[in-house]
């Protein structure tokens, strides 16, 4: 069983000053950890880096540093799961289609990505949409939260919801 965890703008320490402890408990049992970009210092990167190994993309917010290490679009396999990444924002497009159309031309089964800070799972043609939220900055959501993914002989993927620590 491999567990990974998904996140998408920790927009650290912009939107808070740490990660929330219900995310870092979640790292310390992962495998592995995704992250869709808005990270916003690579400091979030080590942090996490910490727990577990760690990949992701760049975000609409990050500097050039984070876009040098990570860049936009990602794919990531685990075993016969293909996961395609990316941050999801454009000028043209609403954020769940432009991360559909990152990857049209792409054989993926999950898309991941963030940037609208709004929890997403759906599946569109074959492929399920995913968007964690964000577990610093909710926005208009009634909860924060981030993304788990079980893998094993098949896969499981939900949200982890929470409120904010007291």
């Amino acid at each position: 069983m491999k567990n990974i965890v998904i996140v998408s703008d920790t927009h650290i320490p912009f939107r808070a000053k740490k990660l929330p402890q219900q995310l870092v408990e979640a790292c310390e049992k992962a495998d592995f950890i995704i992250h869709a970009g808005d990270w916003q210092t690579l400091d979030v990167y080590h942090e996490l880096a910490a727990y577990a190994e760690i990949d992701g993309v760049t975000g609409n917010v990050d500097p050039w540093d984070i876009l040098e290490k990570f860049g936009r679009k990602k794919i990531f396999t685990f075993g016969q799961l293909k996961i395609g990444v990316v941050h999801g924002d454009s000028d043209r497009k609403p954020t769940e289609q432009q991360a559909f159309d990152t990857f049209v031309n792409d054989d993926v089964d999950i898309i991941v990505f963030g940037h609208s800070h709004i929890p997403v799972m759906r599946e569109v043609d074959g492929v399920t949409l995913f968007n964690p939220g964000s577990p610093t900055d909710k926005r208009r959501q009634a909860q924060f939260s981030f993304g788990l993914l079980e893998i094993g002989d098949t896969w499981e993927l939900k949200h982890v919801f929470f409120d904010k620590e007291s």
